[in-house]
């Protein structure tokens, strides 16, 4: 029968959320080498502020920085690489179409091991204006606030 896949979450981007509606979601492995995956395993990964574009056909994730392995030597790539990400063709194809119409992007929203592989999830977003931004974080101190009194009420 299928096996329980273990996940490990190396990094989120949590700036992503501050500033992008997340409409749907998406899981993509990714391209690289020995020292990338050592390092990652180090944990030592920026997602701030990464991107995904199609390029020749290929989705692309550009601005990740994945810090050089002190014992790579080398081996070592440059951090800020642009890194392949591993899709179907039609799922790149359909992500393509609605960036290039609609004024959707493309954003990692996390890094993670999924077993020994490396996967991305990635977020089909769409911006967030000013507004948006100031309301979400007035509904999250309103959220807080109503916790924090229910949390004393029931301390008492």
């Amino acid at each position: 029968m299928g096996e329980k896949v273990s996940t490990k979450t190396i990094a989120q981007n949590k700036k992503a959320y501050h500033d992008y509606f997340v409409e749907e979601r998406f899981e993509a492995g990714i391209s690289l080498a020995g020292t990338e995956v050592k390092s990652l395993r180090a944990g030592r990964v920026n997602l701030k502020d990464c991107f995904c574009t199609v390029e020749d056909g290929e989705l692309v994730v550009i601005g990740m920085h994945i810090s050089p392995y002190e014992q790579g030597n080398i081996f070592n790539k440059d951090p800020l690489r642009k890194r392949v990400l591993l899709m179907h063709k039609r799922e790149i194809m359909r992500l393509y179409g609605l960036v290039k119409q609609d004024g959707y992007a493309i954003i990692p929203l996390s890094l993670y091991f999924k077993g020994s592989h490396v996967k991305v999830e990635l977020g089909l977003c769409k911006g967030k204006r000013q507004h948006d931004k100031r309301e979400a974080m007035a509904r999250r101190d309103a959220k807080r606030e109503i916790d924090r009194a229910m949390k004393q009420r029931n301390v008492r």
